[in-house]
């Protein structure tokens, strides 16, 4: 029932949102409005609800026990505003690098071109649909679905199993592919986790998250996750084999971003087991396996 409550608190927020970013498409200084205010509307919904009787958690002690009770949390630890801004920041950083790199490695081998200037304010606009679309994941697959998960199976089984459902999300998307929902859970569905596992905030995925989608729409001019919001500060151009480019599900259906997506995957799990912070796989006591 906690994780039924939190899902469609944020759903709602995520899905009223939307409406409101479609009804004033035309107009992106009202889109770059509401798409920052359904991402701090979701932030506050989440930090609600996740209040209302859910387990406080801390990363595992050296154990590997997880520390829960069921006292009112002031604010939720993944959501702490001390060094928020700074995490976001990293992320930020890390997801336009990320996609940049992909970009310049496709445009070596000729998959992308620039075709000229694209708009400053579809670009403005892009940053409220971004950031809308970027937090409310988020919130939705590493704050609520992965962290639930986490807690009864473990960081693995969790990161695998709310890494595909995030892929499978995808396919939703006016111009989705298997191949790009696949590439989709494992370049960012177990990255963006990983990045949480490392971390335990969600600041930082939701830079990264942002950051990357940004770049490959706003400033790259490129289509992201298939739902055709190409338009940028450049208009890109991208030709060539599906596994290069991406095809019309765009640069994230490229072998380049699966493979620095599985480098940062596995860069952020190092980091997670460093600092102690990895959930071990949960097994069910032998007398319950024996009944």
């Amino acid at each position: 029932m906690r994780l039924l409550m939190q899902l469609v608190a944020v759903a709602a927020v995520a899905f009223l949102g939307s409406l409101g970013v479609q009804a004033v498409q035309g107009n992106q200084l009202l889109v770059l409005i509401l798409g920052v205010a359904t991402a701090a509307l979701a932030v506050f919904v989440y930090a609600r609800v996740a209040r209302r009787g859910t387990a406080e958690e801390t990363p595992p002690d050296a154990t590997g026990g997880m520390v829960r009770g069921w006292a009112r949390r002031e604010l939720p630890p993944e959501l702490a505003a001390k060094g928020a801004t700074r995490a976001f920041g990293r992320g930020l950083l890390i997801g336009t690098g990320m996609f940049a790199a992909v970009i310049l490695n496709i445009a070596f081998l000729g998959g992308y071109r620039i075709d000229g200037l694209g708009s400053l304010t579809a670009a403005a606009g892009l940053v409220g649909f971004m950031a809308a679309a970027a937090v409310t994941e988020e919130l939705l697959f590493r704050g609520i679905l992965f962290r639930f998960v986490e807690q009864r199976t473990g960081t693995y089984p969790a990161l695998v199993l709310t890494g595909l459902l995030f892929g499978l999300s995808h396919l939703f998307n006016p111009h989705a592919t298997l191949w790009g929902a696949l590439a989709i859970a494992i370049e960012a569905g177990g990255m963006l986790a990983a990045a949480y596992a490392a971390t335990r905030t969600l600041w930082l995925p939701m830079g990264l998250h942002f950051g990357w989608n940004f770049a490959a729409a706003g400033i790259f001019g490129t289509e992201v996750s298939g739902g055709g919001t190409a338009q940028g500060l450049l208009n890109g151009v991208t030709s060539g084999p599906t596994l290069l480019t991406g095809g019309e599900f765009g640069p994230e259906g490229s072998a380049y971003a699966v493979v620095f997506g599985l480098v940062l995957t596995v860069v952020f799990l190092w980091l997670a087991r460093r600092r102690g912070n990895l959930i071990p796989l949960r097994r069910r006591p032998a007398a319950t396996l024996a009944s």
